[in-house]
């Protein structure tokens, strides 16, 4: 390496990851963290009650500032988070904390789940699978106000599919609640999808596993050591949801009823489900590990069970053949007419013995 390529090495900047632009700013400034930047923005509105129903999108926020009707909710739907600006907008709009908009935009923020005067607020990871079933996974963050659920996403995909198809039938109990069942709902639909996410992880496992015990190959290995780390991701994205459900049905806030919280409590027993899944699968996939190695461990000594063998045959017959190789004059059996064939003979029946012998022992 020439001094100058060296010297522009060593003066190479060192790397720095996305959080970095946050440095030296205040607490509370809208600064977008993702890998999604300049996705296109979108502002959806449902309006419902037990008799109407409405759908429209919204150009601006400033039209939010006009509140839904007497026993209406409303379900406003972002999409894309990477304009800085639109978000700081909706913040002053709906009268978030500043606090609130830097976590809306951070899509790194673990899950958390925050209770105001006026709104409860929750950031969660939306899991599911796309169409070469790899594992998606979205920021998301819900506000929940007296009659309004905001909705904060990164892309358009989302599992709040049936939620929408439950609010268009009239007959559902979502249209005859408010804002507070309708932030259960979207949670339900999170807390289920985790559980298609449980089950892919889980045929894995399974795949891994017969794999090991029939033809284990390296590439299993790297295999297993990518299924553990979506794994260890997955316990970080779905491991917290547990406590924070637990927090909102034990909170005193008035935005939550009675009601809802019964509710609440079969989405924290399937989180409990979730986390018990969780652990359960970290320990087949370190496991698996071990089992690998044993099964590559278990593969070498057997070679080296064949080899032991082979070399044990062929030492006596090696010693035998080296004898009769020197080249003395004085060795009486080089002047038997039949030497050769006593000697092969000999050499034969060792190999025969021996190879009975390691039979008796099991060894074959």
């Amino acid at each position: 390496m020439s001094k100058k390529t060296g010297n522009r090495q060593k003066n190479k900047p060192p790397k720095v990851g996305k959080r970095h632009r946050k440095l030296g700013t205040a607490p509370g400034t809208v600064t977008y963290l993702g890998n999604r930047e300049g996705s296109p923005s979108k502002i959806e509105c449902i309006t419902y009650d037990e008799n109407d129903f409405e759908k429209r999108v919204i150009a601006t926020p400033e039209e939010l500032l006009k509140q839904p009707g007497a026993g209406q909710t409303q379900w406003i739907n972002v999409v894309g988070v990477s304009d800085e600006q639109l978000m700081s907008r909706l913040g002053v709009v709906s009268d978030l904390n500043t606090l609130v908009v830097e976590d809306i935009v951070n899509t790194e923020q673990r899950p958390k789940v925050d209770e105001y005067d006026k709104y409860i607020f929750g950031v969660f990871k939306m899991l599911y699978l796309n169409a070469e079933q790899q594992i998606v996974k979205e920021h998301v963050a819900l506000v929940l106000t007296p009659n309004r659920v905001y909705v904060y996403q990164e892309i358009e995909a989302d599992v709040f599919d049936r939620v929408r198809q439950r609010i268009l039938e009239k007959s559902g109990r979502i249209r005859s609640r408010g804002a507070d069942y309708l932030f259960f709902a979207l949670l339900d639909a999170l807390v289920d999808h985790y559980f298609m996410i449980l089950e892919q992880t889980e045929e894995r496992l399974d795949q891994l596993d017969n794999e090991i015990y029939t033809e284990p190959t390296q590439h299993t290995a790297y295999k297993i050591q990518q299924l553990r780390k979506e794994i260890i991701n997955l316990r970080a994205w779905m491991g917290p949801v547990k406590e924070l459900l637990g927090r909102l049905i034990q909170s005193e806030s008035t935005l939550i009823t009675k009601d809802t919280q019964v509710f609440l409590r079969d989405v924290l027993d399937h989180a409990v489900e979730i986390n018990e899944t969780l652990h359960i699968q970290r320990e087949m996939a370190f496991s698996l590990m071990e089992m690998y190695m044993s099964s590559v461990s278990n593969r070498m000594n057997e070679v080296m069970k064949v080899l032991t063998i082979m070399a044990s045959i062929f030492i006596p017959l090696t010693f035998i053949a080296g004898i009769y190789g020197m080249n003395f004059s004085n060795m009486p059996e080089l002047q038997w007419k039949y030497g050769y064939f006593l000697v092969l003979a000999l050499m034969i029946a060792i190999f025969m013995i021996m190879v009975v012998y390691f039979k008796r022992k099991g060894w074959f």
